[in-house]
C-alpha cells in the first residue's frame, strides 16, 4: 500500500494517469518541479557548462569593442535622466538585457525543442507523476538560473569598469531575471509548435533584429515615428529601457510599464507552455 503525496487514492492498482486525476491540481501538477531542476543540473554539470560560459563573454566582448572602442571616438551621450554618461555606460544596461534574453532564449528554445523532438525526454517526464506546469516550471527555471548568472558577472564586469555610479545598479540583477523570464516562459511556448530545424532558423532571424534596434547602441529618436512605434512592441525594447534607468537610478511612470509588460508576457508565456505539453504530451 502506497499513498501519492497530494492524491487521496491509495494502492498499488491505481496507474500513474489515474492518481494524476485525483490530485489537488489534476494532472497539471505534482509540486515536483524539483526533479526537472535536479535532472537539468546534472546535465549542465556533465555537458553543457562549456556553452554557459561562452555566452557569458559575449556581452562583455561587445561591451569592450563597442563601448571602449566606439566610445572614444562617440564622446558622452545623453542618459535617461538627461545628464552625459558615457558610450559605455549607454550601452551596458542594454547589452546586459541582451544576455538575459540570449541565455533563456537558448534554454527555452533550442534545449528545449532537442528534449521534446529528439530525445523524448518530455515524454518519459509525463508518464510520470509530473504534469506539464512540473515540467515548465523546471526548465524555465533553469533558463532563469542561467540569466541570473551572466546578469551577475555582467553587473560586476560593469563595476570593475567604473560603470556603476548608484547603489540602485544591484537592482539591474533581478530586473534581468525578470526579463529572461518573461522570454524563456514565451520561448518555450513557442518551441513546442516547432517540428524542424529549418523553423527553429525563425527564432534567430527575430532576435537578431531586436539585438539591433531596440535602442541598444543608439538612442529610439533616430527612428521615424513609425519605426519607433514598431520597436516599442517588441519585448526587448521595454528590458533595455527598464535597465538603463536603474542603472542611473531613475524611475518614472515608464518604468512600472515596463515591469508591466514582463509580467504579462511571463503569464501568458507559462499559460501558453502548459497548455501546449498538455496537449501534445496528456492526450
Amino acid at each position: 500500500m502506497s499513498t501519492v503525496p497530494g492524491s487521496s487514492v491509495t494502492g498499488p492498482r491505481h496507474s500513474v494517469t489515474e492518481l494524476a486525476r485525483n490530485r489537488t491540481f489534476g494532472p497539471l501538477y505534482s509540486r515536483n518541479a524539483k526533479a526537472v531542476i535536479s535532472r537539468g543540473l546534472m546535465a549542465t554539470k556533465s555537458s553543457n557548462w562549456l556553452v554557459m560560459l561562452s555566452g557569458f563573454f559575449e556581452p562583455v566582448l561587445f561591451l569592450i569593442s563597442m563601448g571602449v572602442g566606439l566610445g572614444a571616438i562617440v564622446g558622452p551621450v545623453q542618459g535617461p535622466d538627461g545628464a552625459p554618461i558615457s558610450y559605455a555606460a549607454y550601452i551596458a544596461p542594454a547589452l546586459l538585457a541582451v544576455s538575459a534574453m540570449n541565455g533563456a532564449v537558448y534554454d527555452s528554445t533550442w534545449n528545449v525543442f532537442f528534449k521534446m523532438n529528439f530525445a523524448k525526454l518530455y515524454q518519459g517526464m509525463l508518464y510520470t507523476s509530473l504534469g506539464p506546469l512540473d515540467v515548465a516550471l523546471g526548465e524555465i527555471f533553469l533558463a532563469l538560473l542561467r540569466g541570473l548568472l551572466y546578469a551577475a558577472g555582467f553587473t560586476a564586469v560593469m563595476g570593475v569598469m567604473g560603470l556603476i555610479t548608484t547603489p540602485w545598479a544591484i537592482l539591474m540583477i533581478p530586473a534581468s531575471v525578470l526579463i529572461a523570464f518573461g522570454f524563456a516562459s514565451l520561448g518555450m511556448g513557442i518551441t513546442s509548435f516547432l517540428k524542424t530545424f529549418q523553423q527553429m532558423d525563425w527564432i534567430n532571424f527575430i532576435m537578431l533584429p531586436m539585438f539591433l534596434f531596440s535602442a541598444t547602441f543608439y538612442p529610439l529618436s533616430v527612428y521615424p515615428q513609425y519605426i519607433q512605434w514598431l520597436i516599442q512592441a517588441m519585448p526587448l525594447w521595454h528590458g533595455v529601457e527598464l535597465l538603463r534607468q536603474i542603472s542611473v537610478g531613475v524611475f518614472t511612470p515608464a518604468t512600472a510599464v515596463h515591469i508591466g509588460y514582463y509580467v504579462l508576457m511571463t503569464a501568458l508565456g507559462m499559460l501558453l507552455t502548459t497548455v501546449r505539453l498538455r496537449k501534445l504530451f496528456l492526450r
